[in-house]
């Protein structure tokens, strides 16, 4: 649906342009978007690269296995129905430690891993069921402790400080999952509920 109205509005805005005699600026505007976006994803590449290379390391030296252990009691309590050491555990796990370092692009594919796996317990295949929610809910707001992407396209553009907002970005990363997780453990108490 997205794609039907952005081309609806390439078309009117190439269509409005013709008609008022101002499709070189339709030319301009495409040619400086092209090279906006080519520059910024290069700067983005090489920001990705490097924490991805970190998250190897972290990988290797055992730091996000760590990470897991710390996190694992917090992830049994927000996913009781979900069996301790099952796979879907160790995705989540994952998905999570990409989130908190800001590596939203590596978090993607766990995070649909672990969906797979929670779908495989899910007694109701055409509803999500509250374990999925409630990762649905964790992934969109997650809390972040390093930004990469925004500090990336901060140092794109010159930023004197591109740091500076990793105090607020972890305020409002916080603050966001916090309302994420009582929202959905108050519809999680109503599911509950509803089925007895």
């Amino acid at each position: 649906m997205l794609n039907v109205i952005w081309l609806g509005l390439i078309i009117i805005s190439i269509v409005v342009a013709a008609m008022t005699g101002r499709m070189e600026a339709i030319n301009a505007a495409a040619f400086e978007g092209a090279k906006t976006g080519v520059t910024v994803c290069l700067g983005l590449l090489s920001v990705l690269a490097f924490w991805m290379g970190m998250m190897r390391i972290a990988e290797k030296s055992g730091l996000l296995e760590l990470l897991a252990r710390v996190l694992s009691p917090i992830i049994q309590v927000l996913f009781p129905d979900v069996p301790k050491g099952h796979p879907a555990m160790g995705y989540i796990l994952s998905n999570m430690s990409a989130n908190l370092l800001g590596l939203g692009n590596a978090a993607t594919p766990m995070g649909l891993k672990a969906m797979e796996e929670l779908q495989k317990l899910n007694p109701d295949k055409q509803n999500a069921s509250p374990a999925m929610c409630t990762l649905l809910a964790i992934n969109t707001a997650s809390i972040t402790i390093i930004p990469t992407t925004m500090i990336a396209i901060r140092m794109q553009y010159g930023s004197v400080n591109p740091v500076e907002i990793v105090g607020t970005t972890l305020l409002s990363s916080f603050a966001a999952t916090i309302v994420a997780l009582l929202i959905d453990r108050m519809y999680r108490y109503r599911h509950i509920r509803r089925h007895r």
